[in-house]
Order: C-alpha cells, then structure tokens, then sequence
C-alpha cells in the first residue's frame, strides 16, 4: 500500500487551518476549503493550497480531513458535495469533527459503495495543542483504513489512537469529555469555596498540582472555554439513553456547565 503524499481540509477555521499547516510543514502537498473567503485567504497566506468546493478537495487528496461544526455539516459535505465522486478508491476520509458515532457508522457504509475508507478521527487537548501540532487523535474504523491515513494524522498529533471498530473515536472522545467536563465542574466548585474563605487561588491550584486531586483542566486553570460543552454532555445523555444506562452524574454536569464560562473561571484567580 503506498503512502498517502497529499491531504485535504473541509474547514479551515481555529482548528482545520493549524492542522493543514503541520501537514503541510511535514511533507504534505495540503489543499483546503471553507464557506467564509477570509477563512480561504488565511489558508493562501499560509501556504495552503486552496479550493472551492470539497469535490475540488477530493480530486486533489489521498486522505480528506473533514473539521466542522455539526453533524448535518460533516453529512452535507461527505453526502451532498460531490466529494465522492472525485476521491480515487482507496483514499480515506476521516472525521475530525465531534458528531455522533451512528453518523459515521452510516457514512462509512456508503463510501464503502465507493471503495472509499472512512475513518472518525476527533482530538482533544484544545487549541493550544492545535497550534502546537500536540493532540491526541482518537481514531474509530477498519485496521486498513487507519494504517493508510495514520501518516496525515501524526503532523497534528502527539499520539494517534487506534480505538476500534466505527464510532469508536466519537464514543472515547465523549467518555473523555464526560471526565473533564465533570473535572471543570469540581474545580470550580472547590475554587469558589477557596476564594469565598479568603485564600490565595493561584498559590492553591499551584500546590493541588501536585496531590491527588491533581487534573488536568486544574492545571491550566483560565485557559479552557467550556465552549463545546453542553454540545458535548448533549451527546453523551443521547448515548447513555440509547444505552439504557444512567449517567446521573453526567446530567448534574450538564445542568453546571450551562452556569460556568471562562470569565468565570478567570474571576476566580484575581
């Protein structure tokens, strides 16, 4: 099996730009798309090279990264776009969006009727690991389909995680958002009490660094947004109900997260 050369990116926002850059940076001939023009113009000035449409992407990748926001988006541009009728068989598309593992589950089978490999692919670990290149990328999928694309995602990854079968990535990046959204809501919790008896927070978080109560969101305190996460606890009560399994602890969570926003997360270190 050759190896994949040259990469596409649907979506070349916050995420998709960076993670096309690092493809770029090691060896990749990166293409890219996105519906926002200034988005496209970031990605030219960045060496990117730059496309109209995802069918124009397909026709110039061995392996498609898709980077949007929402399931509907990640459908319409795998369904709808054209996209499969450019993609050589054999190439692979991976989703690097946060969607529900059904989602891939589905549109694994129907590039399957293309000869086309379809991969979910999510990462964790936030912006600043985007930048970096420092991500972990969970992957869900066949073995073939993984080994094929690996290549195009290590540039943006500290580790490249084969997890199973399709839907797989989706459901290890949902346990793990379960956990640090759960994480975020304690810290919080603890911070205020902190704050509200007097106490010096940031020398606080500095030395919990070092106990065993010691988590990562602790860790870099003021930085995380909280931005996806009733996005996130939505899919995980979705699955824990198609599941009959109770996640009380995720509902309380998700109840919390809807309270809690950065500023409120900086307000605590002053």
């Amino acid at each position: 099996m050759t190896k994949p050369t040259r990469t596409g990116m649907i979506g070349l926002g916050a995420m998709g730009l960076p993670m096309a850059g690092h493809q770029k940076r090691h060896g990749f001939e990166a293409c890219g798309c996105d519906v926002s023009p200034e988005a496209q113009k970031r990605a030219r000035e960045a060496g990117i090279i730059d496309y109209d449409t995802p069918a124009e992407v397909g026709a110039h990748s061995d392996v498609v990264i898709v980077m949007v926001a929402t399931d509907d988006q990640v459908i319409d541009v795998v369904v709808k776009s054209g996209l499969l009728d450019t993609m050589k068989p054999g190439s692979v598309i991976a989703i690097a969006s946060s969607v529900a593992p059904a989602t891939c589950q589905e549109l694994e089978k129907l590039c399957a009727q293309h000869k086309i490999g379809l991969l979910d692919t999510p990462v964790v670990l936030g912006q600043e690991a985007c930048n970096e290149g420092t991500m972990v990328t969970f992957v869900g999928g066949t073995e073939e389909a993984y080994s094929y694309a690996e290549p195009a995602l290590s540039p943006f990854s500290s580790k490249v995680l084969y997890v199973g079968k399709s839907g797989s990535g989706q459901l290890t990046k949902t346990l793990n958002n379960m956990l640090l959204w759960a994480c975020m809501s304690a810290n919080y919790e603890a911070l205020s009490f902190a704050k509200a008896t007097g106490a010096d927070v940031p020398k606080l978080i500095e030395a919990l660094k070092y106990s065993s109560g010691a988590n990562w969101s602790l860790s870099r305190w003021g930085k995380s947004t909280g931005k996806w996460a009733e996005k996130d606890m939505d899919h995980a009560l979705e699955l824990a109900q198609e599941a009959k399994t109770p996640v009380p602890l995720a509902a309380l969570v998700d109840q919390l997260m809807k309270g809690m926003n950065q500023q409120k997360m900086l307000d605590l270190l002053k």
